[in-house]
């Protein structure tokens, strides 16, 4: 097979339907949208490194309210002119009309993207403040997804959260939620990061008893500063754990203890995951590439990744 980057014959990248049901792991990585042309070089960089793995695919998300939605659809268009690359483009209810929602979709299905993330997105105000629905706009990840499905022939995915929606009733009642994103259309879930596989677990058998079936590809963020993994755990409504803070205590101020450290928790994170039937692995890279490259490297091993 050739790929445009390499040549730029036909484009022959399956969907992520054809990809999750042939029976292997998936792994896969997330970016955000860069700033600034820095920031574009460093995007570029992380992306052609990872490219080497041959992931399942990459994903693009959109910043905090829908920000960057513009430079979201852009780059997510890039990736897939420029690499081999199988892409997911976000989309969030954020701030946007039906229609604004609608141009988007078909700017996707136009630079040839089949795979879309739909996500309702934060409230505007961020984690904690009410969620404003846009008066012409949607109110829920399902409406979005039954749009994309009404729209065109794309594979959709969703959000899942193993330790719980923040603005969700229980636990069992975020599970129901995911099995309406299921009967909707979604064909696939991606979890929010966690570091604990027993809330992954959890998840999956709720959902399934919920009637959702669908895979729920769980989350990974290796730890590289605590300070910023604090920050973002606190933002995310999701938690750091104790156990795992713990063991990071005393060499917080030594970057390189820090990020090997990481490797090392994220590295058996996965691998209990991958044990216990998780369909695969979603990393969260922060645009860079290094932390996650060497994940990835310590679980080729693995016998569920010898077919990847």
């Amino acid at each position: 097979m050739a790929f445009g980057r390499r040549g730029g014959a036909v484009d022959r990248r399956p969907s992520l339907t054809r990809l999750l049901g042939d029976g292997s792991r998936s792994v896969s990585f997330e970016f955000f949208p860069p700033k600034d042309s820095d920031a574009e070089d460093l995007l570029w960089g992380a992306l052609f490194q990872l490219e080497e793995l041959d992931p399942s695919f990459v994903s693009v998300t959109y910043g905090a309210g829908g920000t960057t939605r513009d430079r979201t659809v852009d780059i997510t268009s890039s990736i897939q002119r420029r690499t081999s690359l199988t892409t997911i483009a976000h989309l969030t209810c954020v701030g946007s009309s039906r229609a604004e929602l609608l141009d988007v979709i078909d700017e996707y299905s136009a630079a040839g993207i089949e795979n879309v993330l739909a996500l309702r997105g934060d409230p505007a105000g961020g984690l904690g403040t009410a969620w404003v629905c846009h008066p012409d706009g949607l109110d829920h990840a399902v409406e979005l997804v039954e749009l994309l499905r009404e729209r065109g022939e794309f594979c959709v995915g969703v959000a899942a959260f193993p330790e719980g929606h923040p603005e969700s009733t229980s636990l069992d009642h975020d599970a129901r939620v995911l099995a309406d994103k299921q009967r909707a259309g979604a064909e696939f879930a991606i979890t929010q990061f966690f570091f604990r596989s027993a809330d992954w677990f959890r998840l999956r058998d709720r959902a399934a008893a919920a009637g959702c079936d669908m895979p729920i590809i769980p989350g990974i963020m290796p730890v590289t500063s605590v300070a910023q993994i604090e920050r973002f755990a606190k933002l995310s409504g999701a938690e750091f754990p104790p156990e795992v803070a713990e063991r990071f205590a005393g060499i917080t101020d030594d970057p390189v203890a820090v990020r090997k450290l990481g490797v090392e928790i994220a590295t058996e994170l996965c691998t209990e995951l991958l044990d216990g039937g998780a369909p695969g692995l979603h990393f969260y890279t922060l645009n860079r590439s290094t932390a996650t490259r060497e994940v990835f490297r310590n679980l080729m091993s693995h016998p569920s990744l010898t077919r990847h």
